[in-house]
């Protein structure tokens, strides 16, 4: 089957051929975005944002064009609105702990959000617990303290008494779950 002709089946929502499509150019957008971060996991996010993203606005996309420099164009982007994203993030933990140190209480700093991105906030969580709640056992508990407690492999296996290996495993297989699930559209 052609490029083209599997670009087409995704267009139509075939499943089998979004799973293709990320089977061919995954380590592609891997290699784009690996470039920005110095973090296993920032590239993993930004690998499956990426074709959340692509699959999101395959049927705008021009099949008189090539497909791949279209997807890595969309990498590129996304990995820098995620360096945006940890900038911020950066800047606003700078200025809750100058507050801190001033003596203030820093508060203003982390709740400037509109309450729009507040309910778009607690969509995604939401949606995100539902497909983590549908992991496989295994996964379940890493996950949920990789992404939604945030902490660091090595946190996660002192707290779960897993092996350090172990714990970037299970990561990894689970994020591939997820990406699964989100491709077709399970919970």
């Amino acid at each position: 089957m052609t490029e083209k002709e599997l670009i087409q089946q995704a267009i139509r929502g075939s499943q089998t051929a979004y799973r293709e499509i990320y089977q061919i150019y995954e380590k592609a957008v891997r290699g784009r975005v690996s470039g920005y971060f110095k973090w296993k996991a920032d590239v993993d996010d930004v690998t499956m944002e990426t074709f959340q993203k692509a699959f999101g606005a395959l049927g705008s996309f021009d099949t008189g064009r090539e497909f791949r420099p279209w997807l890595l164009t969309i990498a590129t982007r996304t990995a820098l609105d995620h360096l945006g994203q940890i900038k911020r993030e950066d800047e606003k933990k700078e200025g809750f702990l100058l507050k801190a140190s001033e003596g203030g209480d820093g508060e203003s700093e982390l709740t400037e959000t509109t309450p729009e991105e507040e309910i778009i906030n607690d969509e995604a969580h939401s949606r995100l617990m539902q497909y983590i709640d549908e992991l496989p056992s295994l996964y379940k508990d890493v996950m949920i303290k990789y992404m939604i407690e945030e902490l660091e492999y090595e946190e996660i296996a002192r707290e779960l008494d897993l092996e350090l290996n172990t714990v970037r495993t299970r990561i990894r297989r689970g994020k591939q779950h997820l990406a699964e699930m989100m491709l077709r559209g399970e919970v």
